[in-house]
C-alpha cells in the first residue's frame, strides 16, 4: 500500500445554510491556511490524522514550473481551463492513461519522475471540443508507459500537473478511505480517537426511543408508540436514516463482497470490529443491516420509509441534535428495497453461520415477509412528506423496478421459480442504477449468479442488456475530448459517473473486452481530477479535494479538514441551492462551499459505487 500525503492550500468561503433548513447567511471571511492531510494505507492502522509533508512532489531538471496544486487554491470557486487535468491519485500500470491539456501551442508532453528526470515523452493529440465544459483540449496519452513511480506531467507554457503515482494497488488507500467514511457516519456510537483520529466524537442518536408517527400508525403500533431502531448510517449531510437510499447503498457494498471476496479477505481500515472473524466490509454493512432490520414491523412485515426528526437539524454535531425522532409511513418502495437487501445479505452471511448462527435464515425470512407486504400493498407510495415533516422524501411513483429487483434477489436466494416469473412480469430494463431506478441491480445479480439458475437463453438476454447499456457509455467515452462517458450532469452526477463505471465493469466481466475497462478507468480519472474543475472530488484525496462539503459533522466539528473519504455530489447545472457558482456550464457547475447541497453534499449511495468499482478494478 502507498501512503497518500497531500499538501492542500485552503480558504474559508462564504456559506449559507441549506434552503429548506434555515437559510441564514453566514459572514464571509477568508483565512489562508496550509493543511496537510495524511491518509495512510489500511495496513498502518491509522484512524485518520494530519501531519507530514508533501513527499511526492518533484523538482524540475530544466526550467522549473509550479504544479497545479501550488498554483491554485483549494476551496476557491474559480474554474480554470489553463491547468493540466490528471488523475491526482494515479494510474494502474496496465490500462489507458490520459491527462487533459488546454489548447496551447505546445505539441509535446513529458512525464517527470520524483528525481526531476524525464521518464517519458509523447505527442499531444489534436485539439477537440468538449461541449459540457465549453473547452477545446488536447489529450496526453501515456498508456504505454507502465513503470511504477511518482510522476508529474509537464507541457511547455503550463504549470506541471499535480503529482500522481503509477502502481499496482494505487487505488487501495482510496478504497479503504471511502469505506471508512461509513464508519465516520455511524449513528448511535461514540467514535474513539483510536479509530477516528481527528474526527472522534461523542455518540449521537441512540434511537432507542423512536416514536411511531401518525403516518406509520397501525393497530398494534398506534401513533406515539416508542420503538428501538439504533445503529445505521446517517444518510448524507443530515442525520436522517432512509430505507430507500440504504437499499442501493447496502446492496452495492454486499455485491462488492459477494463478487470479490478475496479482495476483502485481509483488508482492514481500523474500525472497532477489525481483526474479528469476518471482513471489515461486512462488519460495516452489519451496522446498517441491524438498523434496517429494526425498521420492519414484525406484526405485518411492512417497512417504515425513514427515521428522521420533523425538520432538518442545524449546524450541529450528532450528539447535539436532540429533537424527537420518528419512524414515518410504511411504503411499498421501502419494503421492496428491504426485501432485496435482506435476500442478498442472506446469501452473504450464509458463509458466516459459525459467527452468526441463524442470521442468514432470519434475513431471508424478513425479506419474504417484506415481499408479501409489498404484494398486498403495491401502491403505498411515498410521494410527499406528511404535514409537519420536512426531511428528505426519496419519493417514487413507480415501483415496478423495485418489484423486479426484489424478485430477482429472492429468486437467486431461494431458487423458487415464482420469483423469476415475478421478475419477468415487470418487463424490467437495464440502464443506469440509482435509488429511483434499481432494476439494473437485478441484471447485475442475475448475470453474476445466472449459471445454473437461468436457462442459457435467459442468461444471454440478461448479459445482452448489460452489454447494451455499457456500449452506450463506451461509445461516448471513445469519442469524448475528455475521454469520459459523462454527458448528462444533474444532482449527484459523480454518483452517475461511478454507476456508469459499475455497469461498464459488468460488461468487462462478461466479455473480457478491455474497451469496457478503459472506459471505467476514464470515469475513475474523472472523479479524481481529470475534469474541468481540477478537483479530486473525494475528501482528503488528491492535490485539490473538497474542503467545505455539505456535511454537518464536517461543518460543526472544529476540525479544518472535512471527514475524509466522501465523494462529493459533483457538477449540477440545476444549481438548486442558489449558491455562487463559477459557471453555468454543466461540467463546471460545482462549488466547494457548505451552502452547496446541490453540488457538494455527500451521501452513502454515492460512495458505494466508488467502492465497488475500485474493488472490481483490483479483482477482475
Amino acid at each position: 500500500m502507498f501512503p497518500l500525503v497531500y499538501l492542500i492550500r485552503s480558504r474559508f468561503v462564504s456559506n449559507t445554510k441549506k434552503i429548506g433548513k434555515v437559510g441564514m447567511p453566514m459572514y464571509r471571511f477568508f483565512l489562508p491556511v496550509t493543511l496537510v492531510i495524511v491518509l495512510v494505507s489500511a495496513c498502518s492502522g491509522s484512524g485518520g490524522g494530519s501531519g507530514g509533508t508533501n513527499s511526492g512532489s518533484s523538482s524540475s531538471s530544466s526550467s522549473s514550473s509550479s504544479s497545479n496544486s501550488s498554483s491554485s487554491s483549494s476551496g476557491s470557486s474559480s474554474v480554470s481551463a489553463e491547468l493540466i487535468k490528471a488523475n491526482q491519485v494515479g494510474y494502474l500500470p496496465e490500462g489507458q492513461k490520459y491527462a487533459v491539456v488546454p489548447e496551447v501551442m505546445a505539441t509535446q508532453f513529458e512525464l517527470i519522475d520524483s528525481s526531476g528526470t524525464r521518464a517519458y515523452a509523447g505527442t499531444l493529440s489534436s485539439p477537440a471540443n468538449w461541449e459540457p465544459a465549453g473547452e477545446s483540449v488536447k489529450l496526453a496519452d501515456f498508456s504505454e508507459f507502465t513503470t511504477a513511480g511518482r510522476y508529474q506531467l509537464r507541457v511547455a507554457g503550463l504549470a506541471d500537473s499535480a503529482p500522481f503515482d503509477i502502481a499496482d494497488g494505487v487505488y487501495g488507500p482510496l478504497h479503504d478511505a471511502a469505506l471508512k467514511a461509513y464508519y465516520y457516519n455511524r449513528a448511535s456510537t461514540e467514535l474513539l480517537v483510536t479509530h477516528a483520529g481527528d474526527w472522534a466524537r461523542p455518540a449521537g442518536h441512540a434511537d432507542t426511543d423512536v416514536e411511531v408517527h401518525s403516518s406509520a400508525a397501525s393497530q398494534l403500533r398506534p401513533a406515539g408508540t416508542k420503538i428501538s431502531a439504533p445503529k445505521g448510517w446517517y444518510d448524507a449531510g443530515d442525520f436522517g436514516k432512509y430505507i430507500v437510499n440504504s437499499g442501493i447503498s447496502t446492496y452495492t457494498l454486499l455485491a462488492a463482497y459477494e463478487q470479490f471476496p478475496d479482495y476483502y479477505a485481509d483488508r482492514t481500515w481500523n474500525i472497532p470490529e477489525s481483526n474479528n472473524a469476518i471482513p471489515d466490509l461486512l462488519d460495516e454493512v452489519l451496522w446498517n443491516l441491524d438498523w434496517m432490520a429494526a425498521m420492519q414491523d414484525p406484526n405485518d412485515g411492512g417497512v417504515y420509509h425513514k427515521l428522521t426528526t420533523a425538520n432538518f437539524a442545524g449546524e450541529l454535531m450528532p450528539h447535539e441534535a436532540k429533537a424527537q425522532r420518528y419512524v414515518i409511513q410504511k411504503s411499498t418502495a421501502a419494503a421492496l428495497n428491504f426485501a432485496a437487501v435482506m435476500a442478498t445479505a442472506s446469501r452473504v452471511f450464509k458463509n458466516f453461520d459459525a459467527s452468526f448462527p441463524g442470521k442468514a435464515e432470519h434475513y431471508l425470512l424478513m425479506a419474504e415477509n417484506a415481499w408479501n407486504w409489498a404484494k398486498a400493498n403495491p401502491a403505498d407510495l411515498y410521494a410527499a412528506n406528511p404535514d409537519g415533516l420536512n426531511t428528505g422524501t426519496y419519493g417514487d411513483d413507480d415501483v415496478s423496478d423495485e418489484f423486479a429487483w426484489a424478485a430477482a434477489e429472492l429468486y437467486i436466494s431461494t431458487g423458487e421459480a415464482g420469483y423469476l416469473s415475478e421478475f419477468n412480469a415487470q418487463n424490467a430494463s437495464s440502464g443506469l442504477p440509482g435509488w429511483s431506478n434499481v432494476s439494473p441491480l437485478a441484471f447485475v445479480s442475475l448475470s453474476f449468479h445466472g449459471e445454473g439458475l437461468l436457462q442459457a437463453s435467459e442468461l444471454a438476454e440478461v448479459n445482452d442488456a448489460l452489454l447494451s447499456t455499457a456500449n452506450g457509455y463506451e461509445s461516448t467515452y471513445s469519442s469524448s475530448a475528455y475521454r469520459v462517458s459523462m454527458r448528462d450532469f444533474y444532482w449527484g452526477s459523480n454518483s452517475s459517473a461511478m454507476n456508469q463505471a459499475l455497469m461498464l465493469l459488468q460488461a468487462y466481466r462478461i466479455s473480457d473486452d478491455d474497451k469496457y475497462r478503459n472506459a471505467a478507468l476514464g470515469l475513475v480519472d474523472y472523479v479524481l481530477g481529470k475534469n474541468p474543475t481540477d478537483y479530486s472530488y473525494v475528501t482528503g484525496i488528491g492535490a485539490r479535494p473538497p474542503m467545505h462539503i455539505h456535511h454537518r459533522q464536517s461543518r460543526a466539528d472544529d476540525v479544518l479538514a472535512p471527514v475524509p473519504g466522501f465523494l462529493a455530489g459533483g457538477p449540477n447545472p440545476g444549481q438548486q441551492d442558489k449558491c455562487d457558482y463559477p459557471s453555468i456550464l454543466p461540467a463546471k457547475s460545482y462549488v466547494d462551499d457548505w451552502c452547496s447541497y446541490a453540488s457538494n453534499e455527500v451521501t452513502i449511495n454515492w460512495n458505494a459505487p466508488l467502492i465497488y468499482v475500485l474493488a472490481a478494478l483490483a479483482s477482475l
